[in-house]
């Protein structure tokens, strides 16, 4: 789905508009396969990169074709088949600045609903625009994540299976994201080498504040896939334990019950026996019982396996 947005000065927000012309932003969402060819024919560009905009597990990664500058990068999104982010791809040709995204953006739909200092010509801070976006949409993400593992170490006593998913869904999103920062942090130094775009000096400035919190989201998150490895590792501990406990626990139980029946086995059989002609027998084996069972039970206690 093709969309079309001007806006020549810096006050005010993206209007749509019919025309292509020179300054506009062209956005494709939901992209098919007319539009891909459609874009092809705007800008010139290669069909081949274009579909690369299209792979769902794309790296960032920045290119160059002719006068056009390609950047592929990831955001954050909701799980879809397994995928925790999603691939956006940024095209800056020498009239459009184009954004494609495979389905609809929640991150775009910002960038172009929320007031900014920024006209649709000015491509170059269009695309530092976005890219702050996207580390700020990365940081958020990771705070929610850790927030949702420290809670889960407030209940590491209570622990069930739900809680050990909950928590290698966590882990993978993290993975994903940081499968996701270190090529971003990649695609920063190379456009902040200045082979790809213009800078300006505050360009520089914003480029340099954009590696810094990439770093940072990056070192986050490591740190929290530490975490929960460490947490995994405490579950694990706990789940032997409570497996060995319940283990003693049937064990002591077996043995506690092992024993009358024993006895009650041997007087059963028909063979001569101890106490057989006493008329007290019954009473003085249904007592040994007890106090050997009672006995069994005290010690079983002693070692905690009850």
């Amino acid at each position: 789905m093709f969309h079309i947005f001007y806006k020549p000065h810096k006050e005010g927000l993206f209007k749509p508009t019919p025309d292509i012309k020179p300054g506009v932003w062209i956005h494709v969402t939901d992209v098919s396969v007319h539009d891909l060819d459609r874009i092809m024919e705007i800008t010139d560009i290669d069909y081949t990169h274009l579909k690369d905009s299209l792979d769902r597990y794309e790296v960032p990664r920045v290119e160059q074709e002719n006068r056009n500058i390609l950047v592929f990068t990831r955001h954050p999104c909701p799980e879809e088949q397994g995928l925790y982010t999603e691939a956006l791809t940024i095209i800056l040709t020498p009239e459009y600045f184009v954004t494609i995204s495979p389905r609809k953006s929640a991150l775009i739909d910002a960038a172009l609903n929320q007031p900014s200092r920024i006209s649709s010509s000015e491509r170059s801070k269009l695309l530092f625009h976005i890219l702050l976006k996207i580390t700020q949409n990365f940081n958020t993400s990771i705070k929610m994540v850790r927030h949702k593992v420290l809670q889960q170490e407030k209940k590491i006593e209570n622990i069930d299976s739900e809680s050990i998913v909950d928590l290698t869904k966590n882990e993978e999103i993290l993975n994903q994201y940081l499968t996701s920062l270190v090529p971003m942090k990649n695609l920063l130094e190379a456009v902040s080498s200045g082979r790809f775009v213009h800078l300006y000096e505050k360009d520089l400035d914003l480029l340099q504040d954009l590696t810094i919190a990439i770093k940072q989201s990056e070192d986050l998150c490591a740190v929290n896939i530490k975490s929960i490895r460490s947490l995994r590792d405490s579950y694990q501990i706990i789940f032997t334990n409570d497996v060995n406990r319940t283990i003693k626990r049937l064990t002591a139980i077996t043995i506690v019950f092992t024993i009358p029946t024993i006895i009650s086995s041997i007087y059963g059989m028909n063979v001569r026996l101890p106490l057989e002609n006493n008329p007290l027998a019954f009473i003085i084996l249904i007592n040994t019982i007890i106090i050997t069972s009672f006995i069994s039970v005290i010690l079983f206690l002693k070692k905690k396996w009850l």
